[in-house]
């Protein structure tokens, strides 16, 4: 299962460029914009940008920007990916083995290397290259292989035989990865187990609605979890998503679509803790109707339940520190228990931001703290 993944692109002497929570179709926009320093921006990106883009900045009338496009167009040229390789280093390798055109030495030495896991996803790779790793020894290779677009009808038939569950289940999807679109939105997904946290970036490009809408009528749970991961689907998906027999579907339905129910939610809340902290941000995320939790093992499932304020008795006395607080600052509470809560050190301070605290009560609680402020003078001589 994974839970993290490398987000970003390394690259010798620049500095981190446009912020990765742009928009890809921003960046690419740049290719076309008036000032050009923004059309230098675009040659950074040179290999997501399209064939006229790149003719139209290599032909450029700025001579900055056609020098930029030539130095940015070296990744689909393999003599000079394989003459600028050395300059990257081990910790570039990746980059250039996974996304530059390579020259058949260079493919070679990704095997040489046993850097072929890049080498698995680069649309670059030649077929020669691919029927390779198709019948790598390791699974995870062949899984990656099994639902290239570029795949041709015997080497995906023969995957569907695979002694390996996962290849033959990537296999079954190849229908689907059509486009490299598509094979890039799978494996965002693939591999990726209930609790992952990994962000869903925007694809580059994203692919067609009617994709994602046919993933999630799909009887494969792996294409209806990334249909679910979609925020475009539509309500009418969405509601059946959300009754999905597959946790991971339901999951990230939760976590990744701005439709997803409140109930929903509150479900994964309480089965999953590793999503907890992002639920919480989610507007839909529902703030009443969990006091039926207040007795649940886990205390911050306990914790929920004490700050709703339909909650009749707040368990102020609960055993966890985390619940007690959050009881404490429940605006259901009565004055007279605010009161005791007040007196306690252990509840003072979220007591004291209790919404339903009167008004005399809370200008009375600021001047005593004012009046216990040692003056500098004071503090000095401690």
């Amino acid at each position: 299962m994974r839970t993290g993944r490398y987000q970003g692109r390394w690259r010798p002497g620049r500095g981190v460029g446009l912020p990765l929570r742009l928009p890809l179709s921003f960046r690419h926009s740049l290719a076309d914009r008036e000032h050009p320093g923004l059309r230098i921006r675009a040659t950074w990106s040179w290999e997501s940008l399209t064939p006229a883009q790149r003719m139209r900045l290599l032909d450029d009338p700025d001579p900055a920007v056609r020098e930029a496009a030539r130095d940015g167009s070296w990744v689909l040229d393999p003599e000079r990916v394989e003459a600028k390789l050395p300059s990257y280093g081990l910790r570039g390798k990746p980059f250039v083995f996974g996304t530059c055109a390579l020259s058949p030495a260079l493919v070679e030495q990704c095997f040489a290397d046993g850097m072929v896991g890049p080498l698995a996803r680069n649309r670059h790779a030649p077929a020669h290259a691919v029927a390779r790793l198709a019948r790598h020894p390791e699974a995870g290779i062949r899984a990656l292989v099994a639902t290239r677009p570029d795949l041709g009808p015997d080497l995906a038939a023969e995957l569907t035989k695979d002694p390996d569950d996962d290849v033959r289940m990537c296999a079954r999807l190849h229908p689907f990865s059509r486009t490299w679109a598509e094979y890039d939105m799978l494996h965002r997904i693939i591999g990726h187990g209930p609790d992952c946290t990994c962000p869903i970036t925007e694809p580059d490009p994203q692919p067609s609605p009617d994709w994602f809408a046919a993933c999630a009528a799909s009887g494969e749970p792996v294409l209806r979890r990334v249909a679910a991961s979609w925020p475009g689907l539509s309500a009418e998906l969405v509601g059946a998503l959300a009754r999905d027999e597959d946790e991971g579907v339901r999951i990230r339905l939760a976590c990744h679509h701005p439709l997803a129910p409140p109930s929903l939610l509150l479900d994964v809340f309480v089965t999953r803790p590793a999503h907890r902290p992002h639920l919480l941000t989610l507007p839909a995320f529902p703030r009443t109707g969990t006091s039926h939790l207040v007795g649940h093992p886990d205390p911050q499932v306990r914790a929920l339940a004490a700050s709703d304020p339909a909650l009749l008795d707040p368990p102020v006395e609960d055993p966890g520190e985390s619940v007690r607080q959050a009881a404490a600052a429940n605006p259901g509470l009565a004055s007279d228990a605010l009161e005791s809560l007040l007196a306690n050190p252990r509840t003072a301070e979220d007591a004291a931001a209790n919404p339903s605290l009167p008004v005399p009560r809370m200008h009375a609680l600021i001047d005593r703290c004012l009046n216990d402020v040692p003056t500098l003078s004071t503090a000095a001589q401690h």
